[in-house]
């Protein structure tokens, strides 16, 4: 296996949601963090959007040395299109890369020993999950209605990381989360993406473009074909 280069440029596309990002890094350093607003969905707009950020740098995709894609949950179909375009370029340029829940990368955003990680699954759901300083799980990621997931979360000091939790704040009254901390990550998470894959990488995480999967954290067949 080839060495790693001592200071990698990575390039880490979120395509999950309404606002997606773009994210060009060179070691654990953001050269550039475009957020990318698109109702409509990213497909027709995405590689443009990465064509203009690489030649704002006086980069071509051959120079990038792993690339990063959010796996979800979010918009199934843009969750396939961000996979899709970051699968397809890390194979015809016999790179490597990796996928980061997005969950994951909202948890890189706070600073306690425990982070509950939140993002809104429609219908009166959210997706949430519990991750310790390191970044790994302490729970396991989980589509649920918030007062639900409440009661399930672990003992211990928790604090909420999510790009928007004014819907869920009033859920805490009375609970024993009442006080917690609540931190608002920024919406463009391909930052994030970016630094938490190049460290899976340096550590050996697999970062194989075929091994890419799909983050629905979605519970039945029904779910996982509802379209939005």
């Amino acid at each position: 296996m080839p060495a790693h280069p001592v200071t990698p440029l990575l390039l880490a596309v979120d395509a999950t949601h309404e606002f997606g990002s773009l994210a060009l890094a060179r070691g654990g350093t953001i050269l550039e963090e475009v957020l990318l607003n698109s109702p409509s969905g990213f497909g027709h707009i995405l590689f443009d959007r990465l064509s203009r950020l690489l030649a704002g740098h006086g980069l071509k995709p051959e120079s990038i040395d792993c690339f990063a894609a959010a796996s979800g949950p979010g918009s199934f179909t843009g969750v396939r299109v961000g996979l899709a375009c970051v699968k397809g370029l890390a194979e015809a340029l016999g790179k490597p890369a990796l996928a980061v829940s997005n969950l994951r990368a909202l948890a890189w955003f706070g600073s306690a020993p425990l982070r509950a990680s939140v993002l809104d699954a429609r219908r009166g759901e959210i997706y949430g999950a519990v991750y310790d300083a390191a970044g790994a799980l302490a729970q396991p990621e989980v589509v649920a209605r918030f007062p639900v997931w409440l009661e399930s979360l672990p003992q211990g000091a928790m604090e909420f990381v999510s790009t928007d939790f004014t819907p869920f704040r009033d859920a805490l009254a009375g609970t024993r989360f009442e006080g917690a901390s609540v931190v608002t990550a920024p919406r463009a998470l391909a930052g994030a993406i970016a630094r938490i894959a190049l460290s899976a990488w340096q550590n050996g995480e697999i970062a194989d473009p075929a091994a890419l999967d799909a983050n629905y954290v979605r519970r039945s067949d029904a779910e996982l074909f509802w379209k939005e």
